[in-house]
């Protein structure tokens, strides 16, 4: 079983990755065509989930440059993508050796929040870069969800409650929900240069592919949220609500920062 409170071998974890995609996948794309992504490229995907960013980055990076997805279960991606310039492996970025190095793009989405090792691992995908290569990372910040309209207080309460006992079990699993706020600084800390960060949010109204990814995580954490005080009755309630189309939370922020190896790195 994983560490992690998310473990991908649930079968919640489908549905986590389609409301992921349906939301993320286009402001990630942005992202990677920003850094001016080539065919010829080499490129490696940390935790790839169902592998719908590594799929895009074998498109951009075409027949003659080569994507590497890596995930402590690939299972989701397997049947995602037979291009053969791409490579799925099993890997755990925290225990196993780098699958290699002189990448052109070391790309994670929602990977090192979840990390307890996340500086020096960090420190491993920097190593990996070539001299000029890009390494970006997109991560939450947990910290701001705002209910932006419910049917009354009490339902904007119990979203608020429910949403701040999961955030707890995230801590409690060795994560760090603001994670978000201190990618570039940690960045910055390793040597790249050239860094550029972006953050976006939207508003997920009940019903929504964004708002299901809450229901999701939720379902998947329910045993262990009665134990942190939310009963089986709230937790009906709170999927009610989500369900609901005069309910509206604001998304996870989805900080997005970029950053160059630099070509001549100083040596003391």
């Amino acid at each position: 079983m994983s560490p992690y409170l998310f473990d991908n071998s649930a079968p919640e974890s489908q549905g986590r990755f389609s409301a992921l995609e349906a939301c993320y996948d286009p402001v990630s794309r942005r992202q990677l065509a920003s850094i001016g992504l080539k065919a010829g490229w080499k490129c490696l995907e940390i935790g790839g989930g169902s592998a719908s960013l590594g799929d895009w980055l074998a498109e951009q990076v075409g027949p003659d440059g080569e994507v590497t997805i890596t995930d402590i279960e690939p299972r989701w991606a397997q049947a995602r993508s037979d291009r053969p310039q791409v490579r799925l492996l099993r890997h755990d970025i925290v225990r196993d050796l780098l699958p290699g190095d002189g990448y052109d793009l070391v790309h994670a989405r929602l990977v090192l929040l979840h990390l307890p090792e996340r500086q020096r691992v960090l420190k491993r995908l920097v190593g990996a870069l070539r001299p000029g290569g890009w390494l970006v990372l997109e991560e939450f910040d947990c910290s701001w969800v705002p209910v932006l309209a419910a049917p009354d207080e009490d339902a904007a309460v119990l979203f608020r409650r429910v949403h701040t006992a999961l955030v707890g079990l995230l801590e409690g699993a060795g994560a760090d929900p603001l994670w978000g706020q201190r990618v570039l600084g940690a960045m910055l800390r390793a040597g790249l240069v050239d860094l550029r960060a972006t953050t976006y949010a939207e508003a997920w109204p009940g019903g929504s592919a964004g708002i299901a990814l809450h229901r999701h995580n939720v379902d998947q954490v329910a045993h262990q949220l009665a134990g942190a005080g939310i009963p089986d009755r709230d937790l009906d309630r709170f999927r009610s609500l989500l369900r609901d189309p005069g309910f509206v939370a604001n998304s996870y922020p989805l900080i997005s920062v970029r950053g160059r190896r630099p070509f001549e790195e100083y040596q003391p």
